[in-house]
């Protein structure tokens, strides 16, 4: 089987400007939004799912690592999309959704989750023991992180092993790594990892690898999760700034099949994201800012229904999701604070998007079923999606887009996904080169 996150990471490496973008989104619409990007692009697409959403004991979505993996393959049969053109990943595998346990009984669980990722067939493997347990110092010391990951690889290895798929795993390891789920705080002036904290991670990542025997891994170990200054809280986007990673790009200077991954990329200016590839931030993820862009368009779908159906028969999709915010207020209320209003308005439009939680839920699923049902049996008249959808109505008159409740949804997601393919897989890449640096010469 092609590896294709292994070949675009040795593409990399060998100093042509190419990354791969991360889809971390259970929802099905963003999954089936990345797919089509990825059928015009023609390319492979790696999709993740994280600890928080997907667990071996179905994690806040319902779905098990195979439950997943069957749900992207289902959509990926439905659009023509070969199966062997994706690659699945499993973002933040540690003690993360069980930091309340002692660590022990927290490590234990982290076992099975990496465990059934594997089993379930996921090829790219971030293993992340960063937080602490019940009773462990706050922050965990680096020795402490590399060790707990050295016990998980054993486990991933030989999960591996006993699925027939020994050397098929890649995995990513670091400790900088942004809270899975969203910062909790507004946000101050970030600044990056700082060089010797990068090559410290490495060499007790390295040596704990080999305290276990597993030393022979570290040709798979593919990407070093370090803060680039690239985060976004509820309502500020901090933009990657190439001037402040200069000497932090050195340490793979030395480290022939490491690029770095990039968490927390979602609202960068395409400009910004293209840097970030060429100064080897190779994997850029991407989650929150899907969901954003899938919310903006049923918004606007609900305005649009407001003008074209009675009162009665309305589907209120955003009316529900408030209610049912307020009712199960565990997803947000610690993360946004203020008054009332300025809670209000960060559950609606906070980039942090803590509604997409919601909308598995089943309230909200029969609102927006019904938003689609009602505005698929009108035609929308065309000043509508030019007032609510302006981009997406200006693929419509260009012919390129049907006036379709869903396709305007799928597209508005795609334009989030847009900049990534500009910055991942550019037009000219053949003129482009890098220098071991990350200095181009064109």
């Amino acid at each position: 089987m092609v590896n294709h996150l292994w070949n675009t990471i040795r593409e990399h490496k060998a100093g042509k400007a190419v990354g791969i973008y991360a889809v971390c989104s259970a929802h099905p619409a963003v999954l089936e939004a990345s797919i089509l990007q990825a059928l015009e692009d023609d390319s492979h697409l790696l999709i993740e799912a994280t600890s928080n959403q997907v667990d071996q004991f179905g994690g806040y979505t319902g779905m098990r690592p195979v439950d997943f993996r069957e749900l992207v393959f289902a959509l990926a049969d439905d659009l023509g999309f070969a199966r062997d053109r994706l690659v699945l990943g499993g973002d933040h595998l540690g003690p993360n959704r069980w930091q309340k346990l002692d660590a022990e009984e927290a490590m234990l669980n982290a076992e099975g989750l990496v465990r059934a990722y594997v089993e379930a067939g996921y090829t790219k493997i971030h293993l992340d023991c960063s937080m602490s347990c019940a009773g462990d110092p706050a922050p965990l010391g680096d020795d402490l992180v590399a060790e707990r990951t050295a016990r998980l690889l054993r486990v991933a290895e030989d999960a591996a092993q006993a699925s027939g798929r020994a050397d098929d795993i890649l995995y990513v390891i670091g400790t900088e790594v942004p809270v899975p789920g969203g910062a909790h705080e507004t946000l101050g002036d970030l600044v990056p990892t700082s060089p010797d904290a990068a090559r410290a991670t490495l060499e007790r990542h390295r040596q704990a690898f080999a305290d276990v025997a597993l030393d022979n891994i570290w040709p798979r170990i593919i990407a070093l999760v370090v803060q680039p200054a690239v985060e976004f809280d509820h309502l500020r986007v901090i933009d990657y700034h190439r001037a402040g990673t200069v000497d932090l790009r050195r340490v793979l200077d030395n480290e022939p099949g490491l690029v770095f991954e990039a968490h927390s990329t979602d609202y960068q200016e395409t400009a910004r994201l293209t840097e970030l590839v060429e100064d080897h931030w190779a994997i850029l993820k991407v989650g929150p800012g899907l969901t954003f862009a899938m919310r903006q368009g049923l918004f606007a779908l609900a305005n649009i229904e407001d003008e074209l159906v009675p009162a009665a028969d309305r589907s209120n999709l955003i009316e529900v999701l408030e209610r049912r915010m307020l009712e199960k207020p565990g997803y947000w209320e610690g993360y946004y604070e203020g008054t009332p209003e300025q809670q209000r308005i960060a559950r609606r439009f906070s980039y942090s998007d803590r509604l997409r939680y919601y909308w598995p839920d089943e309230d909200v699923v029969a609102a927006e079923s019904r938003l689609y049902d009602n505005l698929s049996h009108l035609e929308i008249p065309l000043p509508l999606i030019s007032q609510y959808m302006p981009d997406q109505y200006a693929r419509v008159r260009a012919g390129k887009l049907r006036p379709h409740p869903r396709d305007l949804i799928l597209d508005a997601i795609r334009d989030s996904l847009r900049p990534y393919s500009q910055a991942c897989f550019p037009a000219e890449n053949s003129d482009v080169s890098l220098t071991p640096t990350g200095a181009l010469h064109v």
